[in-house]
């Protein structure tokens, strides 16, 4: 139990520190700028995200590869809740339902579904937050760096 809650308790340090451009990548930082965790356990993630400027495509909605590290990201942090260990992700995919606007404020949910053996698997849902319609899904099978 003691190593669940040392792993939790590193996942929401981590989430920190990058929400605020600490310790991690310029990208991380770019991604995560403002991100703020509203539930963090073993194994599961909810926060809240407003869609930042930086974020934009020509059209101004959230740019698919900026929803892709963001699920990417966060994945990775839920997955360490669960296993206390970094881990890398070996198949990602995501599915883009509709776009979203900058300023707009969205939920992510993600959440561990699976494990066998090193690989851990992660779901990871982006709703808008005032009607819960689903923008994008992620799911990552992700696996213990070596």
């Amino acid at each position: 139990m003691k190593e669940d809650d040392d792993a939790l308790q590193a996942s929401i340090k981590m989430l920190e520190r990058t929400s605020k451009g600490v310790e991690c990548s310029e990208l991380e930082a770019i991604t995560f700028q403002g991100i703020q965790a509203v539930e963090l356990r073993t194994g599961f993630l909810r926060c809240y995200f407003v869609i930042p400027i930086h974020a934009a495509d020509q059209d101004g909605n959230w740019h698919a590869g900026a929803i892709a590290t963001l699920i990417d990201g966060l994945g990775a942090l839920t997955v360490n809740s669960f296993t206390g260990k970094s881990k890398a992700s070996v198949d990602l995919t995501i599915s883009l339902y509709y776009s979203a606007k900058i300023q707009e404020e969205v939920e992510i949910e993600a959440k561990v579904v699976g494990s066998r053996g090193k690989l851990t698997s992660v779901l990871v849902e982006v709703k808008r937050k005032g009607n819960g319609e689903l923008i994008a899904l992620g799911k990552n099978w992700m696996t213990s760096k070596l």
